[in-house]
This record gives C-alpha cells, structure tokens and sequence, in this order.
C-alpha cells in the first residue's frame, strides 16, 4: 500500500478521494467537440477547465486532446509536526505539475495522466510533491483505458487500469476541488485504485460498479459502487460504497467498508453539497479491535462573476475506540478521537491563469498524545494560510 499517514510518508490508508460527479462523468458517453472543455479530470470548481483544449489527429486512432496543469503553493501554519518533508512552519511547492492525454469518442477511449502532484490536506503534514508522489500513485496516477459501447449499447461503458475511487464527495488533485486542501472525509476513503468498472448511465440515472484492489493495496479484494439519480435541474441525490469482500484483512481500512450519501443542490449562484460518512473496520484477530467512523461535511460555492468565486467548507467526524494501541487510529489523532474543521477559499480565474488564497482551521479532541499537532503531537488544534496559483491548460 503506497498513500500518505497523519504521521508520516508510506505509512497506510490515508490517501482518497474523488467524487460522484466523476463516476457520473467516467460512466456517460463522452463526446468531446473542438470548443468545449474535456470532462475529464472533473472539475468541481470554482476553477474551469480550458474551453479549447488543444488537440491533433493520429491517422486511424482519431482525434488525441491534450491538457494539464501546473501549479504551486506557498504556505504557512501554526504548529506543524515537522514529520514529512515539507511539513514546516512555512513552505513554498509544487502541487501539480501534470500532464493529460485523452481520446473521447468511438469504441476505443483512454486516458492518461502523468506528472508529479501533492495531496494538501487539513490536519495532516503536508509532504512535498516529489515524497507524495513517489510514496503513493507514481508518475502516472491515473491510467486507463475505456470500452464505450455505441448504438443500442451507447449507455454502457467498461473502464480498466488505475481509477480514481468512486466513493467521496472530493477529487484528487488540487485544481479539481473547491478548496486547494482536502477534508477530513476524504482523508480516510479511497483514493485510486487498480482494476475494472462496469458504468451505465441513461437519462436521470448512473451506475458504477468496480472491481479493485482498494487502498492501492495490489491485492484484488474490494467492490465498490456508485448510484445517483438526477432528481431535478437543482437536485441530485448520490450513494456510494466500498466493502473488502477478499478477506485477506491486511489492514483496518483496506479490510473495512465505507459509505457515503451526498446531496447536491443549485439555486442560482449558489452550489450546496451536503454528505454524510460511514465507515468499519472489522476486528483484525484476537489483537486489533474492531472500529467505526462517522462524518458530516457541508461544501458549499458561491459565483460572484465569471472571474470571482467563494467557496466553504466545514466537517466534523468522530471514531469510536478506546485509547489502546490494539485499536485502529482511523482518524489520524488517536483511537476514538474527533475533530472539527473549516476552510475558505476565494479564487480569481482569468482564461486559462488563476490564483487563490485559503485559510483552514482543525480542532481535535480525545486525541492520543503524540497524534495531533506540533513537534511532541500534543497541540490539539492548527491554523493554516495557503496561496495557491497556476494554469490549468
């Protein structure tokens, strides 16, 4: 298992991500015309893909769109643990610098995404993009190729490589999100994963079925499935899962389920999107006990104009456990701890250039001496002031 800890790089299960609206976008027939923006990555906003992705033909395999982003980050925060490269009280990053190829009509699809990246999340050390990327997906995160079925079949489609997850209410990559940095809820769900989706998408409904190996774990033991319905223009209701059905119990989260119930809702300038989390993890033997999480998050985005967004977020999570080593620290701040955080984002785009400032806070509690904040992790709370800016091509 490659993916970030609370604690420090290549540690277990912390990675995750992504988002109904890309299993919905993963899933429906893609047809991309010169003037209009890939679909793929998705982008939640506030930030807009390039309106006129640059493109060129490769004799029979059709039309190849290329896109990307690269952008950085400058930081600073109050009581950083100093446990991963990068996590100090100031830093200056890279938080992309990828690139994407993609072919999105007839039978035959793929896409591809390469370069380096990090993972800023609230409430965990940030690790530098060179460590991120070497510690969880590699050079190319994301890869894969895609069988879209045509005529009386257009609705199908079949997805085969490295995924982005089905579960959670957030993407990956920075430029994808709201805010530059991830949540809380994402922190624990999955992020990518190797193996094969079944997506069907007709009308008001889509469908997504996997078959994969989880936390990037390379042990093929995890379903998950993705179901939303459209219930209205304003209106769109979503339920994702994730289950080890293998049995092979390597690790807490690798070996538990999550689920996730996200609701998103418009209502002129305005984009709310409310969802609820819940996760186990089994008993692991007569040694590790068995564990549960529960979160709530509220994302919410605001379009002044076509240049000027706002965007919020606040999320509370809990786990239960008792403050022995035997029980899984699924949170990252110790057994049966909780935490609170808040996060702002305004952002200014102008075509294809952006720049974004963000303050975040995290408050901890029941936390296990040595898991929260600052260099002894006794600290139980965190401010911290980022300014993200770049291109998205």
């Amino acid at each position: 298992m490659k993916n970030l800890t609370k604690t420090a790089i290549a540690a277990a299960s912390l990675l995750s991500t992504a988002t109904a609206a890309m299993a919905q976008q993963a899933a429906a027939p893609a047809a991309a015309p010169a003037s209009a923006a890939m679909t793929t990555p998705a982008m939640a906003g506030p930030l807009t893909a390039n309106p006129n992705p640059f493109g060129f033909d490769l004799d029979d395999l059709g039309k190849i769109y290329v896109g990307g982003a690269l952008t950085g980050m400058a930081y600073y925060q109050t009581n950083p643990t100093k446990a991963t490269l990068g996590d100090a009280e100031s830093y200056l990053d890279l938080t992309n610098a990828q690139i994407t190829l993609q072919k999105t009509d007839g039978v035959l699809q793929f896409y591809v995404q390469a370069g380096e990246y990090s993972f800023p999340t609230v409430g965990s050390p940030y690790a530098k993009s060179s460590a991120t990327t070497t510690a969880s997906f590699g050079i190319v995160p994301v890869a894969y190729l895609k069988l879209q079925g045509q005529g009386d079949w257009a609705a199908w489609s079949v997805q085969a490589g490295k995924l982005p997850t089905l579960t959670g209410d957030e993407y990956n990559f920075t430029f994808e999100n709201m805010n530059v940095e991830r949540g809380l809820l994402w922190n624990i769900e999955p992020a990518v994963s190797r193996g094969v989706q079944l997506n069907y998408s007709s009308g008001p409904l889509t469908a997504s079925i996997s078959f994969n190996d989880g936390y990037y774990t390379d042990l093929y033991n995890t379903m998950s499935g993705l179901l939303s319905y459209v219930f209205s223009p304003s209106d769109t209701l979503a339920f994702a899962a994730s289950a080890d059905v293998g049995g092979y119990h390597i690790a807490p989260l690798a070996s538990g389920q999550i689920y996730d119930l996200i609701w998103t809702h418009t209502a002129g300038n305005w984009v709310f999107s409310p969802y609820l989390q819940y996760s186990t993890t089994p008993a692991l033997g007569k040694t590790v006990h068995g564990t549960t999480e529960m979160g709530e998050a509220l994302l919410v985005s605001y379009s002044i104009d076509d240049s000027w967004k706002l965007s919020a977020r606040a999320e509370y999570e809990n786990s239960t456990g008792r403050s022995f080593a035997t029980t899984p620290n699924i949170i990252g701040f110790g057994p049966g701890s909780n935490a609170f955080e808040f996060t702002i984002t305004p952002s200014y785009q102008y075509k294809v250039m952006f720049i974004r400032p963000e303050l975040s806070y995290i408050s901890a509690g029941n936390t296990t001496a040595g898991s929260a904040f600052g260099k002894t992790g006794k600290t139980t709370d965190q401010f911290r002031v980022l300014l993200e800016t770049g291109v998205v091509f």
